[in-house]
Order: C-alpha cells, then structure tokens, then sequence
C-alpha cells in the first residue's frame, strides 16, 4: 500500500482519488498521509472510515443515500451534526405529509360515490398522484445494543509475557518484551507495518512459538481471536445465518438478524454463501460470530479494516461495555480512542509501554521523535551533553510549552463547556419542579443535555489525565 501511494504522490496530479487509503497503512503513515494531503495544492477526493483522518484531510463531505446525493460543506464530525438536523427535520415533513395523504384518502372514501363531491374527489386524487412522496433515510441501526455476552471469570492474570523475542530464520523481528496483562484491561499493540504486532497477537494465541523467552496464559482463559484474514476460518459452503445460528447459544440467538443487520446484512443477504463474500463482508461476518460466544480474552488484529462508520461504532460501544480483557492491533486512532488506557509500541526491534491512551502516546511519540532526530543531528557540545544528562534542550522545551498549553487550554475549554451545560440542565430541573403537565420536548432536550454532559465530563478526565501526566514529565 505505502508502494503505491508513493507511485502516486510522485506523479503529483490535480486531483487525487483516494479508496480507503489508510487500509493496511500504519499510524505513522496515516499522519504523514495527512499533513501530506492538508498541504498539497491540487484536489482530494476520499472514500474512507477512518474519521480521524477524515476530519484532518477534508473539508466538504458528500453523502449518498437513497440515490440522493447531499453535499456538505463541512469536515465529517460536523456533517454528522448537520445530518442529524436534517433527519429530524425530514421525518417532522415526513409525519405532516402522512397526516395529510391520510386526510386526503379518508375524504375520498367518503364522497367518492357523491355525485355533488364529484370534482372535489377527482381533484383529490390528481393531488395524490402528483405529489411527490417523502423518503425517510434508513435508520440508524448503530444505536442497536449489541454487546459482547458476559465474561466468564478468569485468573487475575490472563497472560505473562517475559523476556519474549521472535525471529524468523536470520531476521529478527523484535526482543525482550515483557508485560504482564490482568482480567478486565484493554491495550492497543500499535507501531510500523512489520515491527512485530501481528506476530505477537498469534503468539498470544498459540499460533506462533516465541524464539526466546515465556509465554504463560492464566488460568481459565478462553481467547477469541479476530484474524486480519478471515478466509480460512469460516466454511464457505454455509449461509451468513448459519454461520452465527451454529455458534449463538441462549437468548441471543433470537436477537441473530439484528446482529446481521447491524453488520449490513439484511434481506436476502443473510442467504448468501460465504464463499461468495467480499472481503469486506467476511471480516463483518465473522466479527459479529465473535460477539455470540462467552470469551473472556479477545484478540483483534485490525478489526476494523473493510468495515463501515457504523459497524464500526456498534463495534467500538460493544468492547467498551465487555467486561472481559482486550488486546486489539488497530492503526484507526478514533476507534481507539475510549478502549484502551494502555499503548504497546513495537518500534525499531524492541517494545515500548506507554500507561495512557492512544492520543497521549501520539503526543509523546512527537516529543520522542523531535529528541530523536536532535539527538542524531546534534554535534558533542555542551548543550547536547546537557540533553543526554537529563535536561532539556531549548528546542525541546519549546515543544514541551506549546504540548502544556495545548492540553492547559483542551481542559479550560471543557471545563467551560461543562460548567454551561450544568446552567441548562439546572434551568431544566427548575422548570420540572414546578411543571403541572408533561412535556415531552423538553424531557427530550433534557435528556440530551446530560448525554452531553455525560460525553464532555469523559473528555475531561483524559485531558486531565493527559494533562498530569505531561506536568510531571
């Protein structure tokens, strides 16, 4: 994939046409893809899921729905704001447009056989069949709640890994990995296509031995694996519904053409041989059959890979609402983002631990990387002494200051925020005290100010906690 985009972006055209770009790119690759992108001079038209880069690159979203196109002269997090607006305002139209067709069939009925309503009636009807009919755009079936089944107890410890390497014949792909994984956490294993991270998650999994050191799982650990390449794992002579129908056990298995539909399967889809999936229907296929059974270890490597923003939300909320223990190789920093508190970077051989999320280790790797380069650039003078020593040069400061800042004015921003919502929400709890009748807009606008709330005050615990962390560097 790097191949080529390198192809292209040596030819420097006017216009670029990106089909998921960031499929199989690495986290460093997807941010230098971005700058690359925001700065080039011709045109950019992209196909992708990946919301982070989205928001980054564009800044005029074009949807297609219902054979309609809608342009939007927006980033996607903002559009998404605009196509609620528009939904709400499309189903309103749609509901008066009902009640009036309504209306207007009953007086049909009524009069039809009235000769002195005879006009009225066939001026009615004229009215019927010229008017143009609403369409509501398809619910949004990310609001689904699918969750992971509940899971079954294991050890404390779920997995040992001491003083682990793999090498493949005379190539070494890393050493000396230590870490010691516990039931309930969740952690990313993140770094540069070919650093190791796929090798160590089939390492987890008994697929690959380590070359040099330990790898112990605890006890009762029951490991669900999701695998880049599903091909193997799936018998293609069965239907989408028998994939899921054989492994659903319980209650669930009345709730399979829910789970289906979340996964865009829907209709005469669920008939379909899998050997006639795309690939992008396989990798859904076979992450909802890993949401049917009771693990209590999951391994994902690149699950969200072919998958769509809504899949991919369902898929997010389910692993935040799993009570089980979570090992997930993803390069798509928005989903990330919320899952894990714990970053594991494969990087030049060895494996880095960073206790804090995905978006604070992308800030720290850009501290990390500008000491790199100063490090290897530096000649031996007292001020590169000084930086070896401990102490900051002045250009590292810099850089501290404006990353201080940055996250001083994130929190102020949030804190400002929360304190606004907590106005309305009192204004609201006010209002409802003295009430006589029930309103239901105004319960409806409640409501939403405390998922609002609820949101902004899970944004301000990571910026603080970015924030800390930075202060005490």
């Amino acid at each position: 994939m790097r191949i080529e985009l390198a192809k292209l972006l040596l030819r420097r055209p006017s216009i670029f046409l990106l089909d998921e770009p960031t499929n199989h790119l690495d986290i460093e690759s997807i941010q230098w893809l971005e700058e690359y992108l925001r700065n080039y001079n011709g045109a950019v038209l992209l196909i992708s899921h990946d919301r982070a880069f989205l928001d980054n690159v564009t800044t005029r979203t074009i949807e297609l729905s219902l054979g309609h196109i809608y342009d939007y002269k927006v980033p996607y997090s903002k559009f998404v704001e605009l196509r609620a607006e528009r939904r709400a305002q499309q189903m309103a139209a749609y509901e008066n447009q009902q009640r009036m067709i309504e209306k207007t069939e009953e007086f049909i009925e009524k009069f039809r056989y009235k000769p002195t309503k005879s006009n009225q009636v066939q001026s009615r009807i004229k009215q019927l069949e010229r008017l143009e009919r609403i369409e509501v755009e398809e619910e949004d079936l990310a609001t689904l709640n699918i969750k992971f089944p509940p899971a079954p107890r294991s050890g404390q410890i779920v997995a040992e890994v001491k003083e682990v390497g793999k090498a493949f014949g005379e190539k070494r792909i890393f050493s000396d990995f230590t870490f010691t994984l516990e039931r309930g956490q969740k952690i990313a294993l993140v770094g540069r296509n070919g650093e190791g991270k796929t090798t160590m998650a089939r390492m987890l999994i008994g697929e690959l031995e380590a070359t040099e050191g330990t790898i112990k799982i605890g006890a009762n650990v029951n490991i669900g694996y999701y695998a880049q390449n599903q091909d193997d794992l799936m018998d293609g002579e069965f239907t989408v519904y028998d994939t899921l129908d054989r492994v659903a056990v319980g209650d669930i298995r009345t709730r399979l053409r829910d789970i289906l539909g979340a996964f865009l399967f829907r209709g005469e889809d669920i008939d379909k041989k899998v050997k006639v999936l795309s690939g992008g229907e396989r990798s859904r296929l076979a992450m909802a059959r890993l949401m049917l059974e009771p693990y209590n270890l999951l391994v994902l490597d690149e699950p969200t890979n072919h998958m769509d923003m809504r899949s991919k939300d369902i898929l997010k909320r389910a692993i935040q609402r799993y009570d089980g223990t979570v090992v997930v190789v993803s390069h798509d920093r928005d989903f990330l983002d919320g899952i894990v508190d714990r970053v594991y970077e494969f990087r030049d051989g060895g494996v880095k631990e960073y206790l804090g999320g995905i978006y604070y280790f992308l800030e720290k790797r850009k501290v990390e990387s500008l000491q790199e380069i100063e490090r290897k650039d530096a000649p031996t003078t007292t001020a590169s002494k000084e930086s070896s020593t401990g102490k900051l040069s002045y250009e590292q400061r810099k850089e501290q200051e404006k990353l201080l800042r940055k996250l001083r004015k994130a929190v102020e921003t949030i804190e400002a925020e929360l304190a606004s919502l907590e106005e309305k929400i009192a204004a609201y709890d006010q209002k409802f005290a003295a009430a006589t009748e029930y309103n239901e807009a105004d319960y409806a606008a409640y409501n939403d100010l405390k998922a609002q709330y609820d949101k902004q005050m899970h944004e301000w615990e990571k910026a603080s906690y970015e924030l800390e962390i930075t202060e005490n560097q």
